[in-house]
């Protein structure tokens, strides 16, 4: 492991590396620790009071610091990344995140199919997850993040067809040059070390996305089966996707209950979606029922595109004005991709999972150039960070422990179960991509098209409600609405005035609407500029209406001080050790840094996390971290939502 200043390697070791039981750090090993931290404030004091004070440039970047550097902390990883996917986990995670991948994409490529005149099908949105899946298992910074076609780059490609296509101009040779637009901007960024701005993203703008695309899910299930007519092949569609729904929703339901025994509540919970989805396919056969006809996915010939073309695309038959004009929707393209695929990756790296290997934003962000330049060339929609599958994976390969009985958390003194570990390997990202890619042949494609397009409807609803149901946004308008006298006085919020909940909320609600207001209109294509908008927002406007102590209630960091490393560290934490509360409100803090003070800050913040990490390894165990980060975020749900997508219970003592 590529360790930080402030630790050495054995020590590093001892305190990320998965099933290693930390031991003592000696006394020689703390003292150095500390020395390094003092030595790194009085160089920032220095630094700071040199010039009569002068922020440092922030224009001053180093290129490639922050890609090296990512590369740098991973790759002494990459080996154990392959290894430890000998875990049963990985098994349930890959078939789990099989379906819930290829089928909410199939969907989004029937909505394309109808929009863009057939010049996107089943094969293309195949072909785009096959490639992100396999770019990102290989050689992402974060295997864990699922890549594939999402709901925005479909409503971003639609809206772009519907906008050129009535001027004569050829639409795949058009996007082919967004597209290569785009990787050239991805690739600046990642130059010139631009996710350090991902540091100032808090679980607010996280909630607010993560809200307008499980929506969006639940839309799009709303109108496939809006289109299934007015007869009783519409009743039957209905029908099924509740049925799907209900069934989905309650084998996630009984997995984390106390019903049956131990080894019933893991396969249901691990297989129970999958399985669902295959009943109801062939459920619409029984009876009179096989008398209705229901609309199925529409397929083609086995790797052929859906249009008659072939798969690389004449970016030269364009004229010149027209390979300018696409720049404008490139930048569009490279905003909203910068931020949903970070917040993909932000949100699978949540601190409510105990991950224990480094994050690379910067080499990953390369990467995704990369993809979105070759799915220009091969006339295939870009792929990019998944919500909610990405944090669903995630939690799907999460072991957890069951945590003595507690009158001090959510648990009303029952054991509960809290997460221990996360399985993170590559493999079951790679073999899920590879799964897709058998996909496209032949006899798959005919089985694919046996799935009646209600069965899908169902499928999106359960992700739709699943990914509401752990939102930030949902949990503070539970508690809004849940008697305050039968609630936990452990409960954070309680601290918070009702006005200031209030319109911390409405601002988030506001902030949907308005997202999802705008997709639903041809100005569709500009809506990532809003979407990034509530960065600043939350960063520079909301401290002015909002005091520090409540910011630090309502909101946070979306992922831990270990994993935001790569960029430098959470926004308002690493300048004293032990982090912060994550609120943006000082005017120290608000000050733009160079490039070089952040990775020197992210590498001093790396070290006090790892350092942190093996002392409460060392003296309370993970459980306990884990009990103690999610009792003062008030993120209980997220626990339960991670055993609900697949984490194998063991016992305590184990």
């Amino acid at each position: 492991m590529a360790a930080s200043p402030a630790l050495g390697r054995d020590d590093a070791i001892m305190a990320v590396e998965p099933g290693h039981v930390a031991r003592p750090r000696s006394q020689a090993s703390s003292i150095n620790s500390t020395d390094q931290d003092e030595t790194f404030a009085r160089r920032t004091r220095t630094r700071s009071s040199a010039g009569g004070g002068r922020t440092p440039a922030w224009w001053k970047v180093r290129l490639f610091r922050g890609m090296v550097k990512d590369v740098r902390r991973r790759a002494p990883f990459y080996w154990s990344d392959w290894t430890d996917a000998w875990d049963y986990r990985v098994v349930p995670a890959t078939v789990y995140m099989y379906f819930a991948n290829i089928l909410p994409a199939l969907a989004f490529s029937l909505d394309m199919f109808t929009k863009t005149n057939m010049s996107y099908g089943v094969n293309e949105v195949l072909l785009a997850s096959v490639l992100g899946s396999i770019v990102f298992a290989v050689l992402a910074a974060q295997p864990l993040v699922i890549v594939g076609v999402t709901g925005p780059i479909t409503v971003f490609n639609y809206t772009v067809y519907a906008i050129i296509t009535p001027t004569g101009t050829n639409f795949f040779a058009f996007m082919c040059w967004v597209c290569l637009w785009s990787l050239v901007m991805h690739w600046a960024l990642a130059f010139t070390n631009a996710c350090n701005g991902l540091r100032y993203v808090t679980r607010f703008s996280c909630d607010i996305f993560g809200f307008y695309v499980a929506f969006i899910y639940i839309q799009k299930g709303i109108q496939v089966l809006t289109h299934q007519g007015y007869d009783e092949a519409f009743y039957l569609s209905v029908m099924v996707a509740l049925l799907v729904l209900g069934f989905a929703y309650g084998c996630g339901i009984v997995g984390e209950s106390t019903l049956f025994q131990h080894y019933v509540r893991v396969f249901v919970k691990d297989y129970g979606t999958p399985l669902t989805i295959v009943f109801f396919t062939g459920f619409v056969h029984v009876g009179r029922m096989d008398s209705v006809q229901l609309q199925t996915l529409p397929t083609s010939k086995a790797f052929f595109p859906t249009a008659d073309r072939g798969w690389f695309i004449h970016f030269w038959d364009i004229s010149v004005s027209d390979v300018f004009l696409a720049i404008p929707f490139a930048i569009l393209l490279t905003i909203l991709f910068y931020f949903d695929h970070n917040v993909s990756s932000l949100i699978a790296q949540g601190s409510e999972f105990p991950l224990r290997k480094p994050a690379g934003f910067h080499w990953d962000l390369f990467l995704l150039g990369l993809t979105t330049g070759v799915s220009g060339l091969l006339g295939i929609p870009a792929p990019n960070g998944l919500i909610p599958q990405a944090p669903f994976h995630t939690a799907s390969l999460c072991v957890t422990k069951i945590a003595p009985a507690s009158e001090d958390n959510d648990s009303k003194g029952h054991p509960t179960a809290v997460i221990d570990h996360v399985v993170e390997q590559r493999v079951s990202n790679l073999a899920q991509g590879l799964l897709t890619l058998g996909t496209m042949t032949g006899p798959l494609l005919i089985v694919l098209h046996l799935i009646p397009r209600g069965v899908l409807a169902g499928l999106f609803l359960v992700m739709g409600v699943q990914a509401l149901e752990a939102n930030g946004i949902t949990l503070k308008i539970l508690f809004i609405l849940r008697d305050r006298a039968l609630t936990p006085a452990s409960d954070p919020l309680r601290r918070v005035s009702k006005r200031s909940l209030y319109t911390f909320v409405s601002l988030q609600l506001l902030g949907f609407a308005a997202t999802f207001a705008i997709t639903q209109t041809i100005a569709a294509v500009g809506f990532p500029v809003f979407i990034f908008a509530l960065v600043p927002l939350r960063t520079w406007v909301m401290p002015r209406w909002f005091t520090s102590e409540e910011l630090g209630l309502m909101d946070g960091p979306t992922a831990s001080e270990f994993t935001m490393v790569s960029v430098g560290g959470n926004f308002g934490e690493g300048d004293g050790e032990g982090g912060g509360s994550g609120v943006m409100t000082s005017a120290e803090d608000t000050a733009v840094s160079s490039d070089e003070e952040l990775a020197e800050r992210g590498e001093r913040v790396g070290a006090i996390a790892t350092r942190d990490f093996g002392d409460r390894v060392q003296h309370h165990g993970v459980v306990g971290e884990e009990m103690e980060m999610r009792r003062l975020s008030g993120a209980a749900r997220r626990r339960s939502t991670a055993s609900r997508h697949g984490a194998r219970t063991v016992d305590i003592d184990e």
